[in-house]
């Protein structure tokens, strides 16, 4: 090679290295796709509304929930039956005092045998009726008189034996009442409160009737016997034969 060719030699070979050296650099300075990590705060932002809104979602379910759960305790709560119940004695009392009623002396109350009773022993004496008669019937309207005063005072003695028992029951009823667990509890409660107080009314209108029976005996026994006081004395008064004189036996000879 002639010494005029060098320097197109040497030019050949630095475009040579110039082209080549890219090539070769490549491999070392791209990085590969996978390994890029992309920030994209608009996708990132959008992301978290929307958890927000799927845990504020999930939030309102689990409170519905419990608003349901609880509906459902109430509801339970309000049908629960009062685990009281002071109607058989309430019952029995009243089943006492129409004992007492019943057991009335010789005048039940009862509409026919009144009248049946006044029709025979209370009626306007008869001039016919002999002396033995009327003391008889005296002596009736006094046994009805008294057992009539009788009757009525054990009937006041059972209603006051009965006081006892509504009270301890009124008190056990009012606190089960304030303490009912729902409206069912407190409705029960209620109810036999008023049949507690239907009961209290009862015995009262036994003791009215048991009293007002024997006042009434009394005031017929008077009336009767005003009638018949008249009589006896009209027969009393009444002219009759006079005294008729006859023999008298003494010492049984």
């Amino acid at each position: 090679m002639t010494i005029r060719h060098r320097p197109r030699l040497r030019a050949v070979l630095m475009a040579a290295t110039v082209l080549v050296a890219p090539i070769v650099a490549t491999p070392i300075l791209v990085t590969p796709a996978q390994a890029l990590i992309v920030f994209d705060p608009s996708n990132y932002t959008q992301n978290v509304l929307t958890a927000a809104r799927s845990l504020e979602h999930i939030t309102n379910q689990i409170t519905s929930l419990q608003n349901e759960a609880q509906m459902l305790i109430n509801q339970a709560r309000n049908l629960a039956n009062l685990p009281f119940s002071a109607l058989q004695q309430i019952q029995q009392s009243v089943q006492k005092t129409q004992q007492l009623l019943s057991q009335a002396q010789n005048i039940a109350f009862d509409v026919q045998q009144i009248d049946q009773a006044f029709q025979q022993t209370y009626k306007n004496v008869s001039l016919s009726t002999s002396d033995q008669q009327l003391v008889t019937d005296a002596r009736s309207r006094w046994q009805n008189t008294v057992g009539g005063l009788q009757d009525a005072m054990r009937v006041q003695a059972g209603v006051v034996g009965n006081i006892e028992t509504n009270r301890a029951q009124m008190s056990e009823l009012i606190g089960h009442s304030q303490n009912a667990a729902g409206a069912l509890q407190a409705t029960q409660a209620g109810n036999q409160l008023l049949a507690l107080q239907a009961q209290q009314l009862a015995d009262l209108t036994a003791v009215v009737a048991a009293t007002g029976r024997a006042q009434a005996l009394t005031e017929a026994e008077r009336a009767a016997a005003a009638e018949q006081g008249r009589e006896q004395r009209r027969r009393f008064l009444t002219p009759g034969s006079g005294y008729q004189a006859g023999d008298a036996k003494m010492f049984n000879r």
